[in-house]
């Protein structure tokens, strides 16, 4: 019993390594890890696996419930929300009444100018001084 007290106390570990092979051709090698200690040692050393796995831990069943609902109704939240996009990109934005599209005079898009609009002359930039008039 007091061997079993010194190995839960301190920890007991025991590696291996088998390995199989066929005319020098390894085929399959296994290792083997086995700690044997008691769940405090285990946690001081940060081996508590035990604590977040769902199978073992009696206090996730309800937060994995909640998690799964939850889970549900995001992807039904998702799945009306593409529906509502979906049918704003096919509707045409409709037009108030009495407004117009806005167009540009051609000078500033670059077009030619309409027929009977008045024309600007060309003035050339960039060829010397301004020219006052007399005085």
């Amino acid at each position: 019993m007091d061997v079993l007290d010194r190995v839960l106390d301190k920890g007991l570990v025991i590696a291996g390594d088998i390995k199989i092979s066929l005319a020098e051709v390894e085929l399959l090698t296994i290792r083997i890890r086995l700690i044997i200690c008691s769940l405090d040692k285990a946690q001081e050393v940060g081996l508590d696996w035990w604590k977040t796995d769902p199978h073992l831990s009696s206090g996730q069943a309800p937060l994995l419930t909640e998690n799964e609902s939850l889970r549900e109704e995001i992807e039904i939240l998702q799945h009306k929300l593409a529906e509502l996009e979906e049918k704003v990109v096919q509707r045409p934005k409709p037009m108030a009444s009495g407004e117009a599209t806005a167009r540009r005079p051609p000078s500033l898009t670059g077009a030619p100018a309409r027929a009977g609009a008045p024309v600007r002359p060309e003035v050339p930039r960039g060829t010397g001084a301004a020219k006052l008039p007399p005085k």
